[in-house]
């Protein structure tokens, strides 16, 4: 995300509409020193980094999926998944973008990767 790269080109492209979890703020303030380190950046350049790329995302709060979390955990074998695909589920999105190979082992959602992303938007 934070270089010119494949997945800032897909972020930013008017193409795509993007949705996530709410606690995805929380997951990426986590990791945020990780973050930093790998891209030798500022704290100032992270948040501004965070914001922008977040003002891509509508954030669907609990609520508007919590209905379908449990139809969906044997679905998965990682259960850090559930709250994704119950989300792209209850906004009844295309599918999800993504490179993680438990997404890729279920078969309720369509998993999208960079390429298919691309491929998309020509």
């Amino acid at each position: 995300m934070i270089k010119n790269s494949t997945t800032r080109k897909i972020l930013f492209s008017s193409y795509f509409e993007f949705a996530a979890p709410e606690f995805i703020q929380e997951e990426i303030l986590k990791h945020k020193e990780e973050i930093r380190e790998k891209s030798n950046i500022s704290n100032e350049e992270f948040d501004f980094l965070m914001n922008v790329s977040l003002e891509k995302v509508t954030l669907v709060p609990l609520e508007a999926y919590s209905s379908l979390v449990g139809a969906l955990k044997k679905e998965v074998s990682d259960v850090k998944d559930i709250p994704y695909l119950a989300c792209c589920k209850a906004i009844k999105a295309e599918g999800i973008w993504s490179h993680d190979p438990h997404m890729k082992q279920q078969i309720k959602i369509k998993i999208f990767t960079n390429i298919d992303m691309l491929n998309m938007s020509k």
